[in-house]
């Protein structure tokens, strides 16, 4: 029998099943799974009881209300609902965000860090491979090793609650909790600091040996035994497509803070009627409404990417590429090396198919791609805008490397971090610490010229 996933997409989401989720909606979706984008707002306890699970794939920006959160909490504990929370480097804070309000609920919270490891990892430092799993678990069950691209780490601050995943010894920050669970009333919780991992066609992401099962361990343990009852017995009924009633006055809302939509757009109006008298007259009646969500989930990415349109770069049209590979030929050529050594090395992991425009790339400089470093680039070369963006990046970076000084600092006051390791890992954070605040210096002066 199938159940149904609700991907809520009411509180911009950096990930969505019909974006760059596509992968892991099609593994659920051919494995006894339904996967729905979920409009409600606010969310009630009401609205989730179709549901079987519940996602938030990163918020981005803003804020889950607290009413919404008490629906969620009530729902997980009172309806059997599962929750998956999957949050990113920088956590609530780097994210604009609030999932600890939820997840504190349940006594997990997200740090506002990022797990980084310059040893063991798939060429990047911020693509560490974790395989510290902590005790045998249904969502690890027959995982050897995972890739945890561009994450945060997490906490425990409740009982109930345990770790099934953690950092490396040899990670920044290390041995911290990455993927946790529990189970709260009939209901059950699972909380991963890193969406990435379930991405389409990016190193690290859903094409990742282990993490297509990873992911159908999650949704399966995710199904509580309450709601799988409720489904054996057919006492809850299917989600159906959910229906603006009012299109015009959302529209009026739309039209306040944003000039996308014109107010004689009526590509969001419904115009049927409902007379069903067999199957496939209820096919029919479903996929209409399916185009016309279609139609609100193209107003709503827009206005998603408007809103976000200052944090992140530009892609150009001619480089159909992820946004992950948009670098300088050079900058590709050194993470290539690293990654087809490592790949030789190990079988733990296989990348994704190159993109066109990245193999174009390789062709043009593969006679001499192991035979000479890549030349390095002037920075006054750059345009302001690139300084910009890189400054952007590196004052990321920083607050990044701050709060894991923090971090080792508060394990050290606790007597959880001896002397000697402490001041090592302590002079490695400070060093960068200053590399980075000397190239915010340089850029600084080259933008005021």
């Amino acid at each position: 029998m199938p159940y149904h996933i609700a991907f809520d997409i009411s509180h911009k989401p950096r990930g969505k099943i019909d974006d760059n989720l596509t992968e892991l909606r099609d593994s659920l979706n051919s494995n006894d799974f339904i996967c729905y984008n979920f409009l409600e707002v606010p969310i009630t306890e009401d609205s989730l009881k179709p549901y079987d699970i519940l996602v938030f794939v990163c918020p981005d920006f803003t804020r889950i209300s607290s009413h919404e959160i008490t629906s969620i909490v009530s729902w997980v504990k009172n309806s059997g609902g599962g929750l998956l929370l999957l949050s990113h480097a920088g956590g609530d804070k780097g994210r604009g965000s609030n999932l600890s309000e939820i997840s504190e609920q349940f006594g997990i919270a997200f740090e506002n860090d990022q797990v980084l490891d310059d040893r063991t990892n798939l060429g990047l430092e911020n693509i560490p491979l974790i395989s510290a799993f902590n005790i045998p678990h249904p969502i690890t069950s027959g995982i050897d090793s995972l890739c945890y691209r561009s994450g945060c780490s997490l906490t425990i601050i409740g009982s109930g609650a345990f770790s099934i995943a953690d950092s490396n010894e040899t990670s920044e920050p290390f041995s911290c909790p990455l993927m946790c669970v529990t189970e709260s009333g009939i209901g059950r919780v699972c909380c991963i600091g890193s969406y990435e991992m379930f991405r389409d066609k990016i190193g690290g992401g859903f094409q990742c040996n282990e993490h297509s099962k990873l992911a159908l361990n999650i949704f399966q343990w995710l199904v509580s035994d309450y709601r799988m009852e409720l489904r054996t017995k057919a006492d809850t009924p299917a989600p159906i497509p959910q229906i603006i009633k009012d299109s015009t006055q959302i529209k009026e809302q739309l039209a306040n803070s944003t000039n996308f939509l014109h107010k004689d757009d009526s590509s969001s109006d419904i115009k049927f009627s409902i007379n069903i008298t067999n199957n496939r007259e209820l096919v029919a009646l479903l996929k209409t409404l399916q185009n016309q969500i279609n139609s609100t989930k193209i107003i709503i990415d827009k206005l998603v990417e408007t809103a976000i349109s200052a944090e992140d770069k530009v892609i150009q049209p001619e480089n159909q590429i992820d946004a992950e590979l948009q670098k300088t030929s050079a900058e590709i050529r050194d993470e290539v090396i690293i990654e087809i050594n490592r790949e030789k090395e190990s079988g733990l992991t296989s990348l994704p198919p190159k993109p066109e425009s990245l193999k174009k790339v390789l062709a043009k400089d593969s006679p001499d791609l192991t035979l000479k470093p890549a030349p390095k680039l002037k920075t006054k070369a750059k345009s302001k805008k690139e300084l910009k963006d890189e400054k952007a990046g590196l004052e990321t970076k920083l607050n990044s490397v701050e709060d894991l000084l923090n971090f080792i600092d508060k394990k050290h006051t606790s007597g959880k971090l001896n002397d000697d390791e402490y001041n090592k890992r302590s002079k490695k954070l400070q060093t960068n610490v200053k590399k980075t605040k000397k190239r915010i210096n340089i850029i600084d002066k080259l933008l005021e010229k």
